[in-house]
């Protein structure tokens, strides 16, 4: 009866593992794809000053719940290098906050929300310059 149950956690965990296994390579591929395009795009274009702001994207959303009509926006301004910054503006029936936070090399140097994190994707890979947030944000 004991070996039995080993088996069955035994099972249980390779199971599990081989799972998280097929998301993690799933999530890779789509990063690598991501990141062909934008290699792609880049020597397509050629020639140009890769510190100079070239890459812009604004993502609308709807922040807060009581607020609708995606008035809130994050935009991202890319260099070739993937530096720049993120400005986001968190709009509501009583105030407006905004934030900036830096890029450096396509990732930002504080923790990005989901819409300035696809604002971001969206510049480098040139889909902007205007997306559509994948997911809404509701802090």
């Amino acid at each position: 009866m004991l070996i039995t149950a080993w088996v069955f956690v035994g099972v249980l965990a390779g199971v599990s593992g081989v799972l998280i296994g097929c998301l993690a390579l799933r999530r890779a591929q789509a990063t690598v794809e991501d990141y062909q395009r934008m290699l792609t795009r880049r020597t397509h274009e050629g020639g140009c000053d890769l510190k100079a702001i070239r890459d812009v994207a604004v993502c609308r959303y709807d922040a807060l719940a009581e607020m609708t009509g995606r008035l809130s926006f994050s935009v991202a301004m890319i260099n070739g290098l993937g530096d720049g910054i993120v400005l986001t503006s968190i709009n509501g029936r009583s105030e407006t906050r905004t934030y900036v936070r830096s890029v450096v090399g396509g990732k930002g140097e504080q923790q990005l929300s989901p819409e300035e994190e696809e604002a971001v994707r969206a510049a480098r890979l040139g889909l902007g310059p205007l997306i559509t947030a994948r997911a809404s944000w509701h802090p």
